[in-house]
């Protein structure tokens, strides 16, 4: 995951060689930004199942244009272009941070299942919680807003790279990140326990209430069931354009995890098979 940071020149490489034929570049190309994509996915959507539908599409999208790649920008960047407009014509505001705020003080407290009954560690079920919510908070911004948000503050990609993803300019993406992160924030240091310790909504507590109400599955993990590395880890630093209080605010997203896509969700194999697909990229 770490050489996906500015290893722009190795994806260059990949799409020369599968431009020429070569299926192991074309697998090694999607294997390297499919987490990425997923990531996005899932943080657009909150659900597991509709954001590896989704990345599944824009892969396919990717591969079935890659022809078209001129390389006047890095594959990356043409690659989440490509999931931007895919992902924005997908989701929908579904509340709103007053609903929320709502139905977060109406959930009661409770004590978690013991890990012998549940089959999974205390722990986990309090970070699946976790990102849960934060991910269902993110539902609360408009589509837009999620996905600047996701880029510019989560995965920290730069303003000029992300405004090219976006269509937008760089000054336009700065303003509404600047916009987004200051309702975002607010409503995160009015609720939530995780940056101000002043509020009563706590993620142990609030857990077995999103298991009872099925948010929260002990047999099928949606967040953190396959933990790869954390997203500050391979993501830029952007702590030089944030103040301290901003800082922890960012951190709850940043320290959640990518992960691997499962087995079922890839189909890379059954992707390539098919016959339409390889006469688009010259693997016939």
């Amino acid at each position: 995951m770490d050489n996906l940071r500015d290893d722009d020149g190795r994806d260059g490489e990949l799409v020369r060689r599968a431009r020429e034929g070569d299926r192991a570049a074309l697998e090694e190309l999607i294997r390297r930004h499919q987490p990425w994509v997923l990531h996005i996915a899932q943080r657009m959507l909150w659900s597991r199942g509709d954001a590896e539908d989704a990345a599944q599409e824009i892969l396919l999208k990717a591969v079935t244009h890659l022809a078209r790649f001129r390389q006047e920008s890095g594959f990356r960047t043409w690659l989440y272009r490509i999931a931007s407009n895919h992902l924005l014509d997908r989701c929908r505001t579904a509340k709103s941070f007053d609903q929320v705020v709502v139905s977060l003080n109406e959930m009661p407290d409770g004590e978690l299942p013991d890990p012998n009954s549940s089959g999974v560690e205390k722990a986990i079920l309090i970070e699946e919680a976790k990102v849960a919510c934060t991910t269902g908070i993110l539902m609360c911004l408009k589509p837009r807003q999620r996905l600047v948000f996701i880029l510019g503050e989560i995965l920290g990609v730069r303003d000029e790279v992300a405004a090219a993803m976006m269509e937008t300019t760089p000054g336009n993406f700065r303003q509404l990140l600047s916009r987004t992160r200051r309702e975002l924030y607010g409503f995160l240091n009015r609720q939530c326990g995780l940056v101000n310790q002043s509020n009563a909504c706590c993620c142990a507590r609030k857990a077995p209430t999103f298991i009872e109400r099925g948010w929260v599955r002990p047999d099928r993990l949606q967040f953190v069931d396959t933990r790869l590395i954390q997203v500050q880890r391979v993501a830029p630093d952007r702590t030089g354009e944030l103040h301290d209080l901003e800082r922890r605010h960012a951190q709850i997203f940043r320290e959640e995890s990518l992960l691997a896509p499962r087995e079922e969700a890839l189909k890379l194999r059954k992707l390539l098979e098919d016959s339409g697909i390889r006469e688009a990229i010259g693997l016939e």
